[in-house]
């Protein structure tokens, strides 16, 4: 047992702030201004059966129609899924392991898990048997369970290595062929007839809100993944009152519709879709597995969202559609498009009232953009999980789509500050939610500091990791971010960058990469990803990447410029219509235009070592099964460094 442990049990000790056991306890962060009592997961789920439980909570496709369940189907489904955990020998405070695609079956694993006594772990469906391994180790999983065949495949290959595994559930398809203690979704429910009610009710009661129920894995950018363990209050206090400072309205107001399509394994997806849509009753649609490769805008068309969330790429990727989709279009409806989009782009970057033009602009035009995009009931579309670009913003603006940003990390149970219709800056990520605290520390000159955190938010502990728990949280139970901010007077915050990935030049300048990275994605439309590149080098040089069509099956970058990068090329008199002409001929046009917005970035630079002294475009565009994003998109730049060592090293040689 750790020390950390040690500390926890010792008798006339008081519970600490964070832990590392995941049976250890807690000490709340309580702030006087929101001092809603605490409670457990099935708690908050009991208070909304009672509001909610004849509305609908989940729906899905099956055959081609869409099924829907109550929250008393839901609730009941969850009973059903504990009693058959604990039949299977799940232990208290282990894991059942989910890795799958968002479904109905996700969900109930989840809240059956925490209701009997487990912890609830995503993996990731693009994680490896050696990274399934390791998650499933390090979290003491009991259980497994598996979308498909494919991700069966992956367990069966390492089950023999786990010690504490006991079954494999498997929720789509059937089986290939049978194995021992390998079950179908049907069997597993039908394990736990024979517990008794008396049996679940008792290990519900003995729960307390400050015990880890959910583990969330960080992507393991650098270094292992790391467990970040989240309490029933991390859950059901975040679930109530980040939504509220984000407007999303109880169901007995208006029941929200939302899609659930991004990784549950994610705790901004986990938290969104799962955990808040009990708590205010919403009705979350499932997406298609292929969401991100294509099928999303089906799925929302039909579902109707009222509320939508987003990470940058995936609105990044809406943008380009639809950038194609008009390039391609006649002379006319371009023209009336630009119209509109500038009309709408004015007023809500002026906030000045042209409200007839505006009215025309939306009737005619945007408003079929929005419909087309099955947002014609949507009223918040959030943005997180990293920064939105300037351009993105603008673009969405110009369609009359304020984006929300929210900030948070996987430690904070996702979102710490939130924007919303009411709480709204352009280029903020809003304010600290109600209940929650932000400080900025160590701030130099110009106001940027490492942003903090505190509040009923901030996680347990990192499961078994005490050293980078003792990095993380500090004496007073402030969590270091490692991100930097500005905060302005009226308590609205802005993410500048993150110390980690601040370049340190061999002069030891620092040079944050994001604004130099943004800036010439602004000058060059032709570019998808820029990447600085400079620390403990002598001068900034830079890679580039060009957009590029994407396999719709695959989800992998193709060879074929998309129709803004051709035009881009066409207009300063280049014939490309692919990634490998452009650079395998060097092609004279593009190179000299890309050299011209470097030129303009670099015209802008307040200091010679700001500016981009060499750069070089890549055969291909970044991707998640090329290892240079992570699962949500981020940006893996050591991944980069690494893939690209000898691009790299040719900018330096003498």
């Amino acid at each position: 047992m750790g020390a950390a442990a040690v500390f926890y049990f010792s008798a006339c000790s008081p519970v600490p702030l964070w832990t590392t056991s995941a049976d250890g306890l807690v000490k709340l962060r309580m702030d006087p201004t929101c001092l809603q009592a605490p409670i457990t997961v099935h708690q908050m789920f009991q208070e909304s059966l009672e509001k909610y439980g004849s509305l609908n909570a989940m729906v899905s496709k099956k055959d081609g129609e869409w099924e829907k369940i109550t929250f008393a189907e839901y609730y009941n489904y969850s009973r059903k899924a504990a009693k058959s955990f604990l039949k299977l020998g799940l232990e208290r405070f282990h894991s059942v392991a989910i890795l799958g695609f968002n479904s109905t079956e996700w969900f109930i694993s989840a809240v059956g898990a925490v209701f009997a006594g487990g912890i609830v772990t995503g993996i990731y469906t693009t994680s490896s048997p050696e990274v399934c391994h390791y998650i499933a180790q390090d979290c003491r999983a009991n259980i497994i369970v598996v979308e498909n065949q494919k991700q069966l495949d992956k367990i069966t290959q390492i089950q023999n290595c786990l010690p504490h595994l006991k079954a494999i559930v498997m929720y789509r398809g059937p089986l290939a062929e049978k194995h021992p203690n390998v079950y179908t979704m049907d069997e597993f429910m039908e394990l736990g007839n024979e517990v008794q009610d008396g049996e679940l009710d008792a290990l519900i009661e003995s729960q307390k809100p400050n015990q880890c129920c959910v583990l969330i894995y960080t992507s393991g950018t650098t270094g292992k993944p790391k467990g970040v363990m989240l309490n029933h209050d991390n859950i059901t206090w975040t679930s109530a009152h980040a939504s509220r400072a984000g407007d999303m309205q109880p169901a007995e107001i208006q029941q929200e519709t939302i899609v659930s399509y991004l990784p549950l394994s994610h705790i901004a997806a986990q938290i969104y879709d799962l955990w808040t849509g009990i708590k205010w009753g919403e009705q979350v649609y499932f997406a298609e597995p292929d969401a991100l490769k294509g099928g999303l805008v089906g799925t929302l068309k039909e579902a109707l969202p009222t509320s939508h969330m987003g990470v940058p790429r995936v609105w990044e990727k809406i943008m380009e559609k639809i950038k194609d989709a008009s390039s391609q279009s006649g002379f006319v409806k371009k023209k009336i498009l630009s119209w509109a989009m500038s009309v709408s782009l004015e007023q809500n970057l002026s906030m000045h009232s042209r409200p007839f033009r505006m009215r025309l602009a939306d009737s005619l035009v945007l408003a079929r953009i929005r419909q087309a995009l099955g947002f014609s009931r949507c009223e918040k579309h959030f943005c997180g999980a990293a920064p939105l670009s300037t351009e993105a913003l603008h673009f969405f603006l110009g369609l009359n789509i304020p984006l929300y940003e929210a900030y948070g990390m996987s430690e904070t149970t996702g979102p710490h500050c939130m924007s919303s219709p009411y709480v709204y800056r352009r280029y903020s990520c809003g304010k600290a939610v109600p209940g929650c605290k932000v400080k900025l520390m160590n701030k130099d000159d110009d106001g940027n500091g490492e942003i903090c955190f505190w509040g009923r938010t901030v996680f347990m502990g990192y499961l078994n990791m005490e050293d980078k728990t003792r990095e993380a949280i500090d004496e007073d139970g402030w969590l270091h971010s490692g991100d930097l901010g500005k905060m302005d007077s009226d308590g609205f915050l802005y993410v500048t960058g993150r110390i980690k990935e601040i370049l340190i030049t061999a002069g030891g300048e620092n040079i944050p990469p994001v604004p130099l990275e943004d800036a010439v994605k602004r000058e060059l439309p032709l570019v998808s990803n820029a990447m600085l590149i400079g620390d403990q080098k002598k001068f900034l040089s830079m890679l580039l990447t060009l957009k590029c069509a994407v396999d719709p099956e695959t989800s992998e970058p193709t060879d074929s410029l998309t129709q803004e990068a051709r035009e881009f090329c066409q207009k300063v008199g280049s014939k490309a219509t692919q990634v490998s002409e452009v650079v395998r001929t060097r092609d004279p046009a593009v190179y000299r235009a890309i050299q011209d917005g470097i030129d303009r970035v670099n015209g802008r630079a307040a200091a010679n070592v700001q500016r981009i002294q060499k750069w070089a475009v890549l055969q291909k565009d970044f991707s998640i099964s090329g290892g240079e994003f992570g699962p949500t998109m981020k940006l893996k730049r050591q991944t980069v460094v690494e893939k690209y060592k000898d691009e790299i090293d040719s900018f330096y040689k003498k």
